[in-house]
């Protein structure tokens, strides 16, 4: 059986603001011990001071959908000046312009969202290219096993095996709910995984690249499952 998020005694899911006050990353004396005191509450009222330090943002959105960073502060990128590079294992290295992506055939996929934080927005539609297409044009080597992606923020990576990223509801995704991807949900292009926990699902994405093996990303580094499985998600993808 594939790992899980890491579960409370009840089952569901740790959240990445409990994991990093129980890691006592930087911000954990100031924000574990509201949470073990008084609450979810306070817990949230005590971290939202201190995203100066870079750990994580918290600015509820409209939608239901919650703002994360793990850095203080993350550039904006737009038309003039974003750029997605595919490399590594591949024959044909190639930089994006966001023009260019947006000229690519387009796939449209509606699922819901569900965070470890125990918060989920049903029936999302992420517009996107197929991450699949991207490797096919790329040309993946024979070694190539995996995919790493890293973001503009500088801090923030994820993975996949290469079976699940040539998945067909897996997107570098243009579009959220039939808009431009803001830059506070990780526009103007994130990575979309649909049948994983939203933390796979990289926001501000700049890199994609083809490796030999799954290399742990942000979250995996600090616990979190490699496979970010949802409960009862379909692990094949015949349409891929």
């Amino acid at each position: 059986m594939a790992d899980q998020p890491i579960r409370r005694a009840d089952g569901a899911p740790v959240g990445r603001r409990t994991l990093l006050g129980v890691l006592g990353a930087g911000a954990a004396g100031l924000a574990a011990a509201p949470y073990l005191q008084g609450g979810w509450e306070k817990f949230l009222a005590a971290v939202s001071q201190v995203d100066s330090t870079g750990l994580t943002g918290l600015l509820p959105n409209p939608g239901g959908f919650r703002y994360y960073s793990v850095v203080g502060s993350v550039p904006h990128k737009d038309e003039t000046n974003y750029q997605l590079k595919i490399g590594g294992l591949v024959d044909r290295p190639k930089t994006y312009s966001l023009a260019e992506l947006r000229a690519l055939p387009q796939t449209r996929v509606v699922h819901d969202v569900l965070c470890t934080d125990g918060w989920r927005v049903d029936d999302t539609p992420f517009t996107g290219v197929k991450l699949g297409d991207l490797l096919d044009a790329a040309g993946v080597r024979s070694e190539g096993a995996a995919v790493r992606f890293t973001c503009f923020d500088g801090a923030y990576s994820e993975s996949l095996t290469l079976e699940q990223a040539r998945r067909s509801d897996v997107l570098v995704a243009l579009n959220m709910q039939d808009k431009p991807i803001t830059h506070e949900h990780g526009g103007p292009v994130r990575l979309y995984v649909a049948p994983m926990y939203f933390y796979k699902s990289a926001k501000w994405l700049s890199g994609i690249e083809i490796t030999d093996k799954v290399v742990p990303g942000f979250w995996e580094e600090r616990g979190y499952a490699v496979d970010g499985w949802l409960d009862g998600a379909d692990r094949r993808d015949d349409a891929a």
